[in-house]
């Protein structure tokens, strides 16, 4: 069999790489760091009967360009890259491992949420200029927070938190009863968590039902006080209505880590003193790169359809 790696991450790690080459010899790694995609992307992919993908797009027109491929393994737990419908139609064999980054990814929030309430990126930022100014902030501890979708990362999420004594909010399309229970986590209306929480975090996956959900509708429900923070995928946000909110004050903050447009391309939020962002390292810490880059390679031999 053979395996063509187009994750640039796995491709230049080095224990992943010797962890795979010791169930596979015919191996095509992406060694010379390229973003993937259209032409270059099934170029790259054409001979492979096995591929490891991180954000690279295999939608209808690529996959019918690939005629010789057998599996798909994903490297990291999104989805939305990859045109599950198409992959199923052919047959295809899908390995996937949900919730396997998730503690890189809660423990990012969570840093997002002190950070933002402390404005230790603001004063930061005016320390590094010799603006020696002690800016006041706010306490974690006995906030209102917003968990926006309750899934393997929103859960973990809510279990780090216990220690700081919120009141959490929480809203998922799936029954999460049974955990709500059992971590006193109320499940309220998207309406209602946005305008109650003192941090609203997003953990929900891309796709038509949540392209830009978070719109100015939710966004005008906050209060002036409030954090915005998306660790999940940049397209649930409408950035044009977040700029607007952040440059008039509406809430407080916002901290993401993705954007619709990654890298960004003359981003307007950019600009602004209470956006802040990190390139997509939600789920790039040591030990969920190893443990991703595994269940990808376990993610080759799983004889399963979508």
């Amino acid at each position: 069999m053979k395996v063509a790696v187009a994750s640039r991450s796995f491709s230049k790690n080095a224990f992943l790489k010797s962890e795979l080459e010791k169930k596979y010899q015919d191996i095509k790694y992406n060694h010379k760091g390229l973003k993937l995609a259209g032409d270059e992307l099934v170029d790259f992919l054409y001979d492979a009967n096995a591929v490891i993908i991180g954000l690279e797009i295999l939608d209808k027109d690529i996959l019918n360009k690939l005629p010789n491929l057998k599996t798909i393994s994903k490297y990291g737990v999104g989805l939305d890259n990859i045109d599950l419908q198409e992959v199923k139609r052919r047959n295809i064999n899908l390995g996937w491992s949900a919730g396997v980054n998730k503690r890189s990814v809660s423990e990012l929030t969570l840093s997002f949420a002190l950070l933002s309430l402390r404005n230790t990126f603001k004063a930061n930022s005016l320390a590094m200029t010799n603006q020696w100014m002690q800016l006041p902030g706010k306490q974690l501890s006995d906030k209102t927070f917003g968990i926006l979708g309750l899934g393997n990362i929103g859960q973990d999420l809510a279990r780090l938190l216990s220690p700081f004594n919120c009141t959490i909010l929480a809203n998922d399309i799936d029954d999460r009863s049974s955990f709500a229970r059992e971590h006193n986590i109320e499940l309220v209306s998207k309406e209602r968590l946005f305008k109650e929480s003192d941090i609203v975090s997003l953990h929900i996956p891309y796709n038509e039902s949540t392209s830009h959900l978070v719109d100015e509708s939710l966004l005008s429900l906050m209060n002036q006080e409030s954090v915005l923070i998306n660790t999940s995928r940049g397209g649930i946000v409408n950035e044009e209505h977040l700029e607007k909110a952040l440059k008039e004050k509406l809430i407080s903050a916002a901290a993401f880590d993705v954007l619709s447009e990654e890298p960004p391309v003359d981003n307007p939020l950019l600009s602004l003193d209470n956006f802040f962002i990190t390139p997509h390292i939600g789920g790039s810490s040591i030990e969920a790169i190893r443990a991703m880059g595994l269940a990808a390679i376990e993610g080759l031999s799983r004889k399963e359809n979508s």
